[in-house]
């Protein structure tokens, strides 16, 4: 069983910088694409950013471009979503989703997925 345990959301004010991390174990790694997806109340889950195995091709949703960062470390077996100059717009439950082939936006398409950790961003 592949588990994912994200870490890193909070509270923070418009213009602030996080970044979320997602711990991956039960599969190898190096096997799996990451994708960091996003729900906001009363919204559809959200593309944000996905990183693929080697070579590590990366592809972002339009509202992330410029202000996000997806990354992997092979070696601690994790991914990392650095998010910067953040807006009351990217308030939303943030989920890792893991699949094994090749990367992909679209939720359905993800086999294993953590809890989500809560991203609050205000005014």
């Amino acid at each position: 069983q592949v588990l994912l345990v994200e870490s890193g959301g909070g509270l923070v004010q418009a213009g602030a910088s996080l970044k979320l991390s997602c711990a991956i174990s039960g599969r190898t790694f190096n096997d799996l694409a990451v994708a960091w997806f996003r729900q906001a109340p009363g919204k559809e889950t959200e593309f944000v950013a996905v990183i693929s195995r080697n070579p590590q091709l990366t592809r972002y949703h339009d509202s992330a471009k410029g202000r996000f960062t997806i990354s992997r470390d092979n070696a601690k077996n994790t991914v990392s979503l650095q998010m910067n100059t953040l807006n009351p717009e990217d308030t939303a439950a943030y989920y890792c989703a893991a699949r094994g082939g090749v990367i992909s936006s679209v939720p359905g398409e993800y086999e294993h997925w953590g809890q989500g950790t809560q991203v609050t961003v205000f005014a």
